[in-house]
């Protein structure tokens, strides 16, 4: 990958790069490959979702490209900028829910968007605006002083998203941000992240084993044994696929005929 940062590029460059470029990404446990030369990008101002089962390689990807795990063969860039070669550049303009719960129970909703805050280096003003600004509309914003403890799994969650907004990123990446929650919650969530991707204008990577959560003007990167088997929008994948719904889609590529509703690929 090249070290091009985008503030030596013209306007027009910037404006064409993804805001994700995975390129020949490959990464093995001892013998065990995970991940099998994968190549995809996420647009700018696109919603994609990596679809996939249990153990398509999707959080090895996701640990990747938030550098918790070195990269060992390809290259990954955020906004043109290497995560070999510009490390916090590229993390900088990144948001992350990650699919284990992290917000520290103790602490209100208010604090724990604060702490994030003040990790990016914003100021307390700062962190109080875009608190502000992200949960206008929300039901959350009359919860600012409950404690952590006192949400639901789904409140939780929305507040764990909300703080991946915070410092103002052009990236989000969702881990299986639904896993574990009632129907309703996982529609509000869902719902909670598509306002905000309009209102914020940003990119979304969204993992998930869950084919409703897909709509059709999404693109979709299906993922499977740690191959990208298809890429692009949800109607050229089930038009390549000689199929009437992307569910049937992804059957007639991956062999899987129902990935929402078998235990064994439920994360």
């Amino acid at each position: 990958m090249g070290s091009t940062d985008l503030r030596d590029m013209p306007d027009t460059l910037v404006r064409a790069a993804p805001a994700l470029d995975v390129v020949g990404v490959s990464h093995s446990y001892g013998s065990r490959l995970a991940l099998d030369d994968v190549s995809f990008r996420v647009p700018q101002g696109s919603f994609t979702a990596l679809l996939g089962p249990n153990g398509a390689g999707k959080s090895t990807l996701f640990s990747l490209i938030t550098r918790l795990y070195n990269t060992q063969k390809g290259g990954i860039s955020i906004l043109g900028r290497s995560l070999a070669e510009k490390p916090g550049e590229a993390l900088r303009r990144l948001g992350v829910v990650f699919q284990a719960r992290t917000l520290d129970l103790d602490l209100s909703i208010r604090q724990n968007l604060a702490y994030h805050a003040a990790l990016h280096g914003l100021s307390a003003k700062v962190a109080r605006t875009r608190t502000a600004q992200i949960l206008e509309g929300s039901d959350l914003a009359d919860r600012l002083g409950d404690k952590a403890r006192t949400l639901s799994g789904g409140q939780l969650r929305r507040v764990e998203i909300v703080r991946a907004f915070m410092h103002s990123p052009r990236l989000i990446l969702l881990d299986e941000p639904t896993v574990g929650l009632d129907i309703g919650s996982r529609a509000e969530i869902v719902a909670e992240v598509r306002r905000l991707v309009r209102q914020e204008g940003v990119s979304v990577l969204w993992a998930t084993h869950l084919i409703d959560e897909i709509e059709e003007s999404d693109r979709v990167v299906v993922l499977h044994h740690g191959k990208v088997l298809a890429e692009g929008t949800v109607a050229d994948i089930v038009e390549e696929q000689g199929a009437s719904t992307v569910r049937d889609a992804f059957a007639s590529l991956t062999g899987l005929v129902r990935l929402d509703a078998a235990p064994e690929f439920v994360p």
